[in-house]
């Protein structure tokens, strides 16, 4: 059974609820780890977690979430993702299915930047990109609520994330281990 692997930062606990949602989604069709990057992982600004970055090795699916900070990742999702740079230079995560999810305070505050960097990490390790095959505005449930094509993009509703956000996060999750059992 492929391995997908949620990596993730989450410090109000927004993203992680995002991040287990994917799981939900993807539960029974693939194997699931979820791999939450810890401000404990961070030593002098250097992302030091080997065991997270081997189970990434070992995954065939990523999904890489972190929470929109000023326009982009949050500093401890950088750490990890310029940690990576080893496995880049030996290919280590090539033709592995990747995709992403932001959350933000704002719905319109700069979501896409954080999933465009996501992707480009992504495209850098030779990964292939899942992005939502949800059109925005037009499904009668209501995922993709903010329609975002490349990735689950959210923001917080009187201080909670929509169950419509939930329910996007699931299906990402689901996409996503389906392609991985494709690819596998």
């Amino acid at each position: 059974m492929p391995l997908l692997a949620i990596v993730y930062f989450s410090i109000s606990g927004t993203t992680e609820k995002l991040a287990h949602a994917v799981a939900r989604g993807a539960d029974r069709m693939v194997e699931v780890a979820l791999c939450r990057i810890l401000g404990d992982d961070i030593v002098s600004g250097r992302f030091q977690n080997e065991r997270l970055l081997e189970t990434i090795d070992r995954a065939g699916a990523v999904a890489f979430g972190t929470p929109t900070y000023m326009g982009g990742p949050s500093a401890q999702f950088k750490a990890f993702a310029d940690a990576s740079s080893d496995r880049w230079s030996q290919q280590r995560w090539v033709n592995k299915i990747a995709a992403g999810f932001t959350t933000g305070a704002c719905a319109a505050g700069d979501q896409l930047h954080t999933l465009s960097y996501l992707t480009i990490l992504a495209a850098q390790h030779g990964m292939l990109w899942c992005g939502l095959d949800i059109p925005g505005g037009e499904d009668p449930s209501g995922r993709n609520r903010l329609g975002s094509q490349l990735g689950l993009a959210t923001h917080l509703v009187d201080s909670d994330l929509p169950q419509s956000d939930v329910s996007t996060a699931e299906y990402l999750g689901q996409r996503l281990a389906k392609l991985a059992g494709r690819n596998g």
